[in-house]
């Protein structure tokens, strides 16, 4: 799968408000596991570059709404904290053809921050993360990627939460 865009950051029409806090929290941890995966920076490191310099800023013209510290801590320590379990979940509802390796690093912070809400954020309605991740890959991505994580983040939530 091919990005469209940069994958460090989305390509938002200028002058657009990016989300809610919420939302920008889930867009800032995608964005900073992607950064992890491709660094050797620690977690807390990123997560305070994050918060400091990014978070609630104007990137390329659009404006970032303030994020949500705690959810986006939240996001990205529980995601590198579970990374093996979460990445065993995600390749159980990928497709032999499309192995969690071959993934773009981008895709792969996408799933594994949705899978994260769905297995540990019981608090969140499934169909809450299943719309935030989507949107987030539509801001990346405009070929297939979209569908790859609308259908992994159904099947790991009938899976996670057993259909609900």
């Amino acid at each position: 799968m091919t990005a469209s865009r940069s994958p460090a950051t989305p390509k938002p029409r200028p002058g657009a408000k990016i989300g809610g806090a919420r939302s920008a929290s889930r867009l800032g941890a995608v964005q900073a596991l992607y950064q992890l995966e491709l660094s050797d920076e620690g977690t807390q490191s990123v997560i305070r570059e994050f918060i400091d310099h990014r978070l609630g800023k104007e990137v390329e013209g659009a404006l970032y709404a303030a994020p949500d510290a705690d959810l986006f801590k939240d996001l990205v320590e529980g995601v590198t904290r579970s990374q093996d379990d979460l990445d065993a979940l995600i390749i159980g509802a990928l497709t032999p053809d499309w192995p969690l390796n071959r993934l773009e690093t981008v895709l792969r912070a996408i799933l594994r921050a949705g899978a994260y809400e769905l297995r540990f954020r019981v608090d969140v309605p499934t169909k809450v993360i299943i719309n935030e991740y989507l949107d987030i890959a539509h801001a990346f991505f405009s070929g297939a990627e979209p569908g790859l994580v609308n259908g992994v983040l159904d099947r790991l939530a009938k899976e996670c939460r057993g259909g609900a």
